[in-house]
């Protein structure tokens, strides 16, 4: 099975790793939630290409809470969280704190 590593573009997010050793069925938390955070464009469209957002939803419910910022957590939640749930109120304030 050929690695699935992502775009030479986002190397800029793993500069401690070497590319190919980012394998993402051998890395996916790791790999998810850095492109989740501070991913662009281009990287969350390698990431939902790669990966089916249902497993994406399931690793934001599993693992957001504790490798994301706040900010970050809330937004995913929104956009992919598990079974389109309502956002609690702190969400929506952690999500736009002004």
């Amino acid at each position: 099975m050929t690695p699935v590593v992502p775009p030479p573009a986002a190397r800029r997010l793993f500069p401690d790793y070497p590319l190919d050793a980012l394998d993402l069925a051998a890395a996916a938390p790791f790999v998810i939630g850095r492109l989740l955070e501070d991913g662009d464009g281009a990287d969350l469209a390698w990431l939902f290409r790669s990966l089916p957002e249902t497993e994406a939803a399931a690793w934001v419910a599993r693992r957001g809470g504790r490798q994301l910022s706040r900010r970050s957590g809330a937004f995913w939640r929104l956009v992919i969280g598990p079974a389109a749930s309502t956002p609690e109120p702190a969400e929506s304030a952690a999500l736009w704190p002004l």
